[in-house]
């Protein structure tokens, strides 16, 4: 009888110190798996614009309104001859439908102004030709010499430039945001005496494309920012 309870004892502390064991290891990997490090990691690229929609406008002002699609016309026709004439397709260029304000029905008409019509005409370029297009903007010069004053300023009209490669170039700025947030998280573990483990969560943020700068818009920024958790490992 006291045998079998010796032996029922020793099972039981047997028991108890297993369970203390399991419990220990599994507090310590418990704690391995909450040491981590939260990092973020940036990459840039400065690239050209692939795409620029130019806007071209005129405005005319007159009483004949007939007369006055008759000259918008024979502009229009001037202008698209130019774009061409200087390397654009029959694809790259859109001739709008004559905008026209009736000064007459304008509620607060100047009683100074003598015309009563206002026509702005747009003949819109959209080109992969960034590079070329912005030469023939320096060269509009040619179009005033055949009574033809391009516009500028309106907020309608702007120039505006595109990059459309962003897909080509994911793959590499997302690998080089991630190196760039394991070099982080690398410092702070040397800090911390410890060393970098594997990836607990990686969250990779918009990309975003903006102008290098005012002055050219020509030239794009494009940025992303990865935030990755490394676990951290005595």
């Amino acid at each position: 009888m006291k045998n079998n309870i010796l032996w029922a004892a020793l099972l039981i502390a047997l028991g108890i110190a297993a369970a203390g064991s399991f419990i220990y290891s599994g507090m310590r990997q418990n704690a391995q798996q909450n040491r981590f490090v939260s990092v973020r990691g940036l990459s840039e690229r400065e690239v050209p614009a692939d795409k620029v929609t130019w806007p071209v406008y005129f405005k005319e002002v007159g009483n004949d309104l007939q007369a006055l699609y008759r000259t918008v016309n024979a502009k229009n026709a001037k202008v698209v001859a130019f774009l061409k004439s200087k390397g654009l397709s029959e694809q790259e260029i859109s001739v709008a439908a004559p905008a026209v304000i009736d000064l007459d029905a304008e509620r607060y008409r100047s009683s100074d102004s003598p015309y009563r019509y206002n026509v702005t005409s747009v003949i819109t370029v959209t080109s992969k030709q960034v590079d070329k297009v912005r030469e023939m903007m320096l060269q509009q010069g040619e179009l005033l010499q055949q009574g033809i004053a391009i516009a500028s300023g309106d907020y309608q009209y702007q120039v505006s430039y595109e990059f459309t490669g962003l897909n080509s170039l994911k793959p590499s700025m997302i690998e080089e945001a991630t190196k760039n947030a394991r070099e982080a998280a690398e410092k702070f573990a040397t800090d911390s005496d410890s060393r970098i483990g594997g990836i607990k969560r990686a969250i990779q943020g918009l990309f975003t494309i903006n102008d290098r700068d005012p002055n050219t818009p020509y030239i794009k920024k494009v940025r992303v920012v990865t935030s990755v958790d490394f676990f951290l490992v005595h």
